[in-house]
């Protein structure tokens, strides 16, 4: 089977992360812009990160056999930062939505669930709408099912269409409301948290896979790149039926962020050329090892289900 990730922050991973998700299948990844572990504190810090991800790691991503797409937007932790906040909705996001690879605005919504953040996370609502593009919401960590819901409230006060949205880092809570909407219902898949493999196999069994979609977040903190193919893996051993499990670990990210026009099947349908002597600003992924040229994807590995 391929896998999509389509909420993967591969700024915190390694190249070594890279070619485990290529040889475990893997073709695509999308990376919404969030925080890097502390506050940025000028505007200058956003441009830097954000031409990073429409750059440098699309690059990276291309060295191993997979496709790298992204998100912009500013996210809810940053976001209570009114000065800052403001600057980077006018000076900087207007630039970025339009960039090549970009899938999405996101991951935007509530951390704290205060006036500012939400102030923010309509500003990014009408940006998305003028874009023509989906949005990744980010659902709090405490108050989970309060911020879910009004996440979901706002945008349809916005008139954003739900099978444009995507609701991320749901929980057994959240999965009904989310779906009975109309909205994707997305889950975050930690190794000891939030929602595990084990969780996720319950929930695919109690609602199927439509609008259901699996990613990894894989962050700076504690969490494994490989959530997304090990968790199928531990569906089709558990008895979700193949074609379910392609949904929910492949064609439903594909199909809401397709509609971005930025991102198709095709792009990796073809055999995937691989040439690690090209370079990107003058460096390479490599650091003076032999390059790989020509040499495809990598063979599907066996994972570790834990």
């Amino acid at each position: 089977m391929q896998f999509i990730d389509p909420h993967i922050h591969m700024q915190a991973r390694t190249t070594e992360d890279y070619e485990a998700l290529a040889a475990a299948g893997v073709v695509a990844v999308l990376e919404p812009a969030f925080w890097v572990g502390q506050p940025r504190t000028n505007v200058g810090a956003f441009q830097h990160y954000y031409s990073s991800l429409v750059g440098w790691e699309r690059f990276r991503a291309s060295q191993f056999g997979i496709r790298h797409y992204c998100m912009m937007g500013l996210n809810s932790k940053e976001a209570n930062n009114a000065e800052l906040a403001e600057a980077v909705l006018s000076e900087l996001l207007p630039r970025y939505l339009g960039k090549e690879g970009v899938v999405a605005v996101g991951e935007i919504g509530f951390d704290d669930i205060t006036a500012q953040e939400e102030k923010v996370y309509r500003a990014q609502l009408e940006m998305a709408k003028e874009a023509e593009l989906p949005v990744c919401v980010h659902t709090p960590h405490r108050n989970k099912k309060h911020g879910t819901l009004r996440s979901m409230e706002i945008a349809l006060e916005h008139g954003i269409d739900p099978a444009r949205v995507v609701i991320d880092h749901n929980n057994e809570e959240t999965v009904k409301d989310v779906l009975d909407r109309g909205f994707w219902a997305a889950f975050t898949i930690y190794p000891r948290t939030k929602m595990g493999n084990e969780r996720m196999v319950a929930i695919a069994q109690a609602y199927g896979s439509h609008h259901v979609i699996v990613d990894s977040s894989a962050d700076w903190g504690v969490s494994d790149p490989l959530a997304v193919p090990k968790t199928a893996r531990l569906m089709l051993e558990r008895g979700v039926p193949e074609a379910q499990v392609h949904e929910i670990c492949y064609a439903n990210a594909l199909a809401v962020y397709g509609s971005s026009g930025e991102i198709h099947e095709r792009d990796w349908q073809s055999t995937t050329k691989i040439d690690q002597r090209e370079l990107f600003e003058g460096n390479s992924v490599l650091r003076g090892q032999e390059p790989r040229v020509n040499a495809g994807r990598d063979h599907p590995k066996e994972l570790v289900i834990e």
